[in-house]
């Protein structure tokens, strides 16, 4: 074991069970899960599907619209997140207009083949400034914010492997999808493309999973931040207290003083004659 993997030496910590088991929450919620990989892959899927039957670009596009839409009413009348199906709906969308327009099917790809290229590049320029984006994405998620930069190097380290793992993989599958849209055809490029949509985000989130399984518990900012208010509020009211105590005392003093100070004085005035 390195210092780095050690628990840092101060801070709220969470234990080790807490802590897999909010990274395991953190990472569903963060990605999308089961649900988040049907709103992106399954549209592209009948794209490819009717278009391959048909070869009609624009069947082929609405279907997938449709369905893109249909997925995010879904989660609206279960009254779940709806910021997976709304990327989905919207990169369907985008997609479908950009290949009926300019009547070509592999244009349907483009942007969702773009955006993860575009990924790929903020993940990996994220991690050579160390500032990886998966700590950033994960941190408020696990209440503990940016705290990892500064306090806790064992999970800097994890969310920068994270982060790394995220981006080369990203790029390698923009490495085979790109070629496939300079020189291939539309079925080759959707087959393919719905083909790595979801093998490759499963072992991003199973490298991340592991990388955090081995790292440090998470410093819990939030409960730091509550503990320190907490123990401010009972200081405020022991010192109240305090004075409350001393107030009688101090007054029973003071008129001690006073009523001698009187009596010294009359002690000294002459006599009357």
């Amino acid at each position: 074991m390195t210092p780095d993997d050690k628990t840092p030496p101060t801070g709220h910590r969470r234990t080790a069970a807490d802590s897999r088991a909010a990274a395991d929450t953190a990472l569903l919620e963060a990605f999308g899960g089961v649900r988040g990989m049907v709103d992106t892959t399954v549209p592209g899927l009948v794209f490819v599907l009717l278009y391959t039957i048909k070869r009609d670009i624009h069947l082929a596009a609405i279907a997938a619209l449709g369905l893109s839409v249909l997925l995010g009413l879904t989660r609206l009348v279960r009254k779940e997140t709806l910021k997976h199906a709304f990327s989905g709906v919207f990169g369907v969308a985008f997609g479908a207009i950009f290949a009926m327009m300019s009547g070509d099917a592999k244009n349907f790809y483009l942007p969702g083949m773009l955006y993860t290229l575009g990924l790929a590049i903020a993940y990996i320029l994220s991690a050579i400034f160390r500032f990886p984006l998966i700590g950033v994405l994960l941190g408020p998620m696990l209440k503990e914010n940016l705290s990892w930069r500064t306090r806790n190097p064992g999970r800097f380290r994890a969310y920068t492997r994270s982060t790394w793992a995220w981006g080369l993989i990203l790029l390698a599958k923009s490495a085979v999808l790109f070629p496939l849209y300079w020189w291939g055809d539309a079925t080759q490029l959707g087959w393919v493309k719905v083909a790595l949509g979801i093998p490759p985000f499963l072992l991003c989130v199973y490298l991340t999973w592991i990388f955090l399984a081995k790292a440090p518990p998470p410093i819990d900012v939030i409960a730091e931040m509550e503990a320190e208010e907490k123990a401010e509020r009972d200081r405020e009211r022991a010192k109240a207290e305090a004075d409350k105590a001393a107030d009688p005392l101090l007054s029973e003093w003071t008129g001690q003083i006073v009523t001698e100070a009187r009596t010294e004085s009359a002690d000294r005035q002459p006599p009357r004659h």
